[in-house]
């Protein structure tokens, strides 16, 4: 399972427009963009990642649904980030306030923000420096908290507002810290 990076931006320039709906037409294939307008067509995930994604989302999910503090989405959702890339991380949240700030056609296509948080789960097939510059750019475009997992090595590398990288050896659970309170995670589910 590979990746494919098209350069499109030195032939052609495709709209928002267009991309949501060449994603809309090609249901069966994930796309994701980058900054410079490049076309990056991504295989789906194997059953094992497949599964620890869910757990993830259902742990996500119940928490947000007790707090009601935002909305999450999974993996098939789009966002179009403030550098211009369309992104679709394994699992995200936003604040309430973020979603209510969205017009209904806002909420209906990518959404045009940076998720508050998210989580990257890496699958055999992903390069950890490529996975790394994607949770920069997430950074650097309004992520507050991000997680990418890696399975392979038993590390999860933890992404925050103005603070160096933090890699952690095999946690057995992850907390949500001041982004989403109260929100824990047991690692066991993926180890």
């Amino acid at each position: 399972m590979t990746n494919y990076t098209i350069e499109l931006n030195s032939v052609i320039e495709i709209t928002d427009e267009q991309f949501f709906q060449l994603c809309q037409k090609n249901r069966d294939l994930r796309f994701e963009r980058n900054a410079k307008g490049d076309l990056i067509i991504m295989s789906p995930t194997g059953g094992e990642t497949g599964n620890y994604n869910a757990e993830i989302f259902v742990d996500l999910g119940s928490w947000n649904r007790r707090t009601k503090l935002g909305k999450i989405f999974d993996s098939s959702t789009g966002f179009k980030l403030p550098n211009g890339a369309t992104r679709s991380p394994d699992a995200s949240w936003i604040t309430m306030e973020k979603w209510n700030s969205l017009t209904p056609e806002e909420r209906t296509k990518f959404l045009p923000l940076c998720p508050d948080f998210l989580i990257e789960l890496m699958s055999p097939s992903d390069s950890l420096s490529e996975t790394r510059e994607k949770m920069q750019e997430y950074l650097e475009n309004g992520m507050c908290l991000g997680w990418l997992i890696n399975r392979k090595n038993r590390q999860v590398e933890v992404y925050r507002v103005g603070k160096e990288v933090e890699i952690l050896d095999a946690p057995q659970t992850l907390f949500g810290e001041d982004v989403l309170p109260g929100f824990v995670l047991d690692m066991e589910l993926i180890w």
